[in-house]
């Protein structure tokens, strides 16, 4: 079947409408997810009730759509009723079918002959007791549409980011929520130049409550001071700490994350390195913002 597979991924590939996912009873269930994994790894589709579509909702497919029809004899009769509008429109039309033999004539099955292309769903057997309710063959179409979904979506170059477009909701959605949606940014930031006295970088620290200062120079992060750089100075230097400035007790070239990058990342970095909070800057270490743990909270990541 690889032929008519790919031939299918190049139809799929080249629709410049919608994919018309189309299916009767458990056939029907199977069509809808197979819509919705499309939609979700970037192929516009939708789920076509054969038929609702008899009466009035055919008019959901269009020139330019393809259309995706499920059942396991082939010879659904309101899939069958379907065909010749779906053929006066010359929507191509990729048929998944069990028995593409009729069972008592062992001609091809009607929707498999009225197909641009026939993929075989055929199963030794259901797994039912009786080898009558819908489970192997269900199964295996399932499995040939996600094969279609993914393959497709290999296909149009659809990455990671994109996929978190498509999922802003769920858990799904916060994995892949950006670290710019999540940031501290303006006057929740804390900031001190270079130049500024130990007092009041403790003063900025308490004030912003992260735990960090960033040390900046204009928009430009040149440091960073945390509570445990703070701790460290005033065991090794007591009050003395209180004379220098920023710029004397900073870390230079602190860690930092691009605010494109995702909630996941951020948390990898703050783990792998045992830090609570990450600078997020742009291009030419502009300071944008900072994310902290307890950011991440929300996003079920932590």
């Amino acid at each position: 079947m690889a032929e008519d597979f790919n031939r299918a991924l190049d139809l799929l590939f080249s629709c410049c409408g919608r994919v018309v996912v189309t299916g009767m009873g458990k056939s029907g269930l199977i069509a809808r997810k197979i819509a919705a994994t499309l939609s979700s790894t970037g192929t516009p589709a939708l789920y076509l009730h054969p038929a609702e579509a008899l009466h009035g909702d055919l008019g959901m497919v269009a020139r330019g759509d393809l259309v995706i029809a499920l059942s396991a004899s082939g010879e659904t009769a309101e899939i069958l009723e379907l065909l010749p509008t779906i053929k006066r429109l010359g929507v191509p039309l990729i048929s998944l079918t069990g028995d593409q033999l009729h069972p008592r004539n062992g001609h091809i099955s009607s929707l498999a002959a009225a197909a641009d292309i026939a993929l075989d769903c055929s199963i030794d057997k259901e797994a039912c007791a009786l080898g009558l309710a819908p489970t192997a063959s269900t199964t295996t179409m399932l499995a040939l549409g996600d094969a279609l979904a993914v393959a497709v979506s290999e296909r149009r170059g659809f990455r990671e980011e994109d996929f978190a477009n498509l999922h802003p909701g769920g858990k799904l959605g916060k994995k892949l929520a950006r670290v710019s949606a999540l940031m501290h940014a303006g006057d929740a930031v804390p900031r001190v130049a270079p130049t500024t006295s130990m007092s009041d970088v403790i003063y900025e620290m308490s004030s912003k409550g992260l735990g960090i200062t960033t040390v900046t120079e204009g928009d430009k992060l040149v440091g960073i001071i945390s509570d445990g750089d703070l701790r460290r100075l005033l065991e090794h230097r007591g009050k003395q700490v209180l004379d220098l400035t920023a710029g004397e007790c900073m870390s230079p070239n602190p860690r930092t994350i691009s605010p494109d990058a995702f909630a996941a990342q951020a948390l990898d970095i703050m783990e792998q390195k045992k830090i609570t909070s990450l600078i997020v800057v742009s291009d030419g270490d502009k300071l944008e913002g900072v994310v902290h743990l307890h950011d991440l909270w929300g996003t079920e990541l932590v």
